[in-house]
């Protein structure tokens, strides 16, 4: 008898990625195995995203270009999972009515029922939020790698006016530090080697055992995790308490991930983000205050609604004050059932294509001047993999997460190796292993 065969297929945020390997997980459990090869699959599960609305085109384009499997196989269940079920559940029905399960991100726990239990004419939808959810004890099938995403909290409580997330994925709930440090624990015992942890608002981890900070300094004793890191917090969450266990901590990285989203008072007020440009700007200086050589990113949306040319050029200001290693930059797309997007003042699609451009040019020259300055300093890099332009080279990233390039020698992958940089082209670093 043939073993049934599963395959997933991940759009959107590591969050994303992490829930699928949880569903992966159940799946084996359920007596799956993974295929890499969709035709063979008896199951197919497209975890979606529903943050921009071209990642929404891009599912339904898949869906309609998967129907033939489900002409040829009948009994093959194809189901739509992850942010977009939560929130177009209705719509995935009717215009495609050949989806057989439609759950949101709190129901994977009942993917085994529905597979045991399964009629070929059954429709199963369950995108029910949940106020305790957060996948306890469920630890994730992970690909062999350097590093592993673990989600520590679900849910967000911030309704920023732009996000659809805090309805697509509940309201805020945090796992114990205790089920946290387990998961990193079996990371380690799998060959992992760094750690990544997710949340909406990654530092608004509460629970009665303790903070944010508090679950950083368990897991910074964890033996063999050479590094954590951690992604996105909220401006308005990070605590000194935070920042005080970071440069305490030679294996959490000195990088922040801290969304600005925009450098204008006017436009931060009406997208509900909760602190201006000057508490930002304090902020940035408090964390270079704890860890000088701390790279920060940030997340930046060009043309909300209502955002004149002072309000871009303010945004403009705070990139070059703060020097960002990088930016994921963004035009504001509009989400139905979002605050902004009942806003009348919509900014034209060429005037948002224009201010996105110069943001990114700007982004370019400060990532290049960031860079240079590295030139001649000592940095502490893991071994990821071969570089794409030789095999007789490695790449790996930095503690601020810039990536790095360097000559093999006899390191291998995972290696923890000591670099000097020796030049910086674009966003890529070139150095030298020191080996005294």
């Amino acid at each position: 008898m043939n073993e049934n065969k599963y395959f997933i297929e991940t759009y959107g945020c590591q969050m994303n990625v992490y829930d699928s390997e949880l569903v992966a997980s159940l799946l084996k459990k359920s007596g799956y195995s993974e295929t890499s090869k969709i035709e063979l699959a008896d199951v197919i599960f497209l975890n979606t995203c529903a943050i921009r609305e071209k990642a929404e085109e891009t599912v339904h384009n898949r869906l309609d270009s998967l129907h033939y499997l489900k002409r040829k196989n009948p009994n093959l269940l194809l189901g739509v999972l992850g942010c977009m079920a939560k929130n177009l559940k209705d719509g995935i029905l009717e215009s495609r009515p050949y989806v057989d399960v439609v759950l949101g991100p709190d129901s994977y726990r009942k993917l085994p029922d529905i597979l045991n239990d399964r009629k070929t004419s059954d429709h199963f939808v369950d995108t029910r939020l949940s106020k305790f959810e957060v996948y306890d004890e469920l630890f994730p099938s992970r690909k062999e790698g350097i590093n592993a995403w673990i989600s520590i909290m679900r849910g967000c409580d911030k309704f920023c006016t732009f996000c659809i997330v805090p309805f697509t994925r509940g309201r805020e709930r945090s796992r114990s530090i205790d089920s946290v440090v387990n998961e990193a624990k079996k990371t380690i015992s799998e060959g992992f080697v760094e750690i990544t942890l997710l949340g909406q608002n990654v530092n608004s981890y509460r629970t009665p055992e303790g903070s944010f900070s508090d679950l950083l300094a368990e897991l910074a004793k964890i033996k063999g995790l050479k590094r954590i890191r951690y992604t996105s917090p909220h401006p308005q969450d990070m605590t000194e308490d935070v920042l005080k266990v970071m440069s305490e901590n030679c294996n959490i990285c000195n990088y922040i991930h801290l969304p600005l989203q925009s450098g204008s008072n006017r436009i931060l007020n009406r997208m509900n983000r909760t602190y201006n440009r000057d508490e930002f700007l304090n902020l940035c200086g408090k964390i270079k205050s704890y860890m000088p050589d701390c790279s920060i990113s940030t997340d930046i949306i060009v043309g909300f609604p209502g955002e004149t040319e002072q309000d871009f050029k303010d945004t403009l200001d705070i990139v070059s004050k703060v020097e960002f290693n990088s930016s994921f930059m963004f035009k504001y797309s509009s989400r139905p059932g979002t605050k902004a997007s009942q806003y009348s003042d919509q900014i034209p699609e060429n005037i948002k294509q224009r201010r996105l451009e110069e943001l990114i040019q700007l982004q370019k020259e400060v990532t290049k001047k960031v860079n240079r300055n590295l030139i001649g300093k000592e940095l502490q890099v893991i071994v990821e993999k071969e570089s794409k332009k030789s095999d007789k080279q490695w790449a790996g990233r930095t503690d601020g997460n810039t990536w790095i390039i360097f000559d093999k020698m006899n390191f291998k992958i995972k290696d923890l190796v000591v670099l000097r940089v020796d030049d910086a082209q674009g966003i890529t670093l070139f150095g030298t292993p020191i080996t005294s």
